[in-house]
């Protein structure tokens, strides 16, 4: 099946510019927000306690808040709907430090008289705990980052490693923007979405660089804006339709999943949109603007394949015995 027979060549190269001038207005406009309004951290890096409360109806709101105020360890609490109306989740900042008795059972006690609910769910994560999460979250998205680059350095070249790395720091800057403008709770869930974006699109970008790779030794052409053109409508149906099916699977999540992996769907919503278009109009134009020559390369081909030629010849005569 395919979207975009290969009967002409799309100009991407031609946008290029343009597209440059919108990824850095995006990118830089996800820094500003990140300066400003911060990420939402949540339990798993920030430290706090979670209480999550079913009601046999809707959820009465405003008389929970008005039974939490008598309370001391709830003070500075919030209370949010969890994906019904008869589902809450009560959010503060109380660790287990402060805590000498069961959070759910004073939740519990507390609530009492406000109507038939239970007690579904208690997460506590202490300041410490969360911040050493956050840390090693930190690291495992730099080290991912590290080992991609040394990945495609060593399949492709020096500047088809950087143009990958670049277009990957582009992808999660903006997924983190989308996140602090939604301020939605930054959690294990959303790293874990955020290395999924890494692979999903270095994949994309892999292949569209292994068309360009292929492009460059097999065509006499030494354009290679031509040959990006070229390489990536070649691989225009494939990266639509992987791009349309993914998007279908993760917006049915975001859409019907619950509360619980609506940041997870979300991040990847916004990850899987910016990774297409990267690896179109970030990634391949990138090795352009770092000065890839096609006739440098063909030079450096020519020279590998006298080196092995040469190597060859030597096992072969070493094995008949002449050397």
């Amino acid at each position: 099946m395919e979207f975009f027979r290969y009967t002409k060549t799309y100009r991407f190269m031609g946008k290029s510019k343009f597209a440059m001038v919108l990824s850095v207005v995006m990118v830089l406009g996800s820094f500003l927000l990140l300066a400003t309004k911060g990420l939402n951290y949540g339990i798993d890096f920030a430290g706090g306690t979670i209480v999550q409360v079913k009601y046999a109806g809707e959820a009465p709101i405003d008389a929970m808040r008005e039974k939490l105020k008598g309370n001391p360890l709830f003070e500075g609490s919030s209370i949010s709907e969890f994906g019904s109306s008869d589902e809450v989740v009560i959010r503060m900042k109380t660790t287990t430090s402060d805590v000498v008795v069961d959070v759910g059972d004073v939740t519990h006690a507390t609530l009492a008289g406000t109507g038939d609910f239970e007690i579904r769910r208690v997460d506590i994560v202490g300041p410490k705990v969360g911040g050493e999460l956050r840390e090693q979250g930190l690291m495992s998205l730099i080290l991912a980052v590290i080992g991609i680059l040394i990945y495609v350095a060593f399949r492709f070249e020096w500047r088809f490693a950087v143009a990958s790395v670049f277009a990957l720091v582009h992808d999660v800057s903006i997924a983190l923007g989308a996140l602090a403008l939604a301020q939605i709770d930054v959690n294990l869930d959303v790293l874990a979405a955020l290395l999924t974006i890494l692979g999903y699109s270095l994949n994309d970008t892999i292949i569209v660089f292994d068309r360009i790779r292929e492009s460059v030794v097999d065509s006499k052409n030494t354009e290679l804006s031509e040959t990006i053109d070229d390489s990536v409508t070649k691989t225009l149906s494939r990266t639509t339709l992987t791009s349309l099916t993914t998007l279908f699977v993760v917006f049915t999540l975001f859409m019907f999943g619950g509360e619980i992996i609506h940041p997870f769907a979300f991040t990847l919503l916004v990850g899987i949109v910016v990774g297409t278009y990267s690896s179109i109009f970030v990634a391949a134009p990138t090795l352009v603007w770092f000065g890839f020559d096609v006739k440098n390369y063909h030079a450096k081909l020519a020279e590998k394949a006298r080196r092995e030629a040469e190597k060859a010849k030597m096992r072969a005569q070493y094995e008949s015995g002449i050397m």
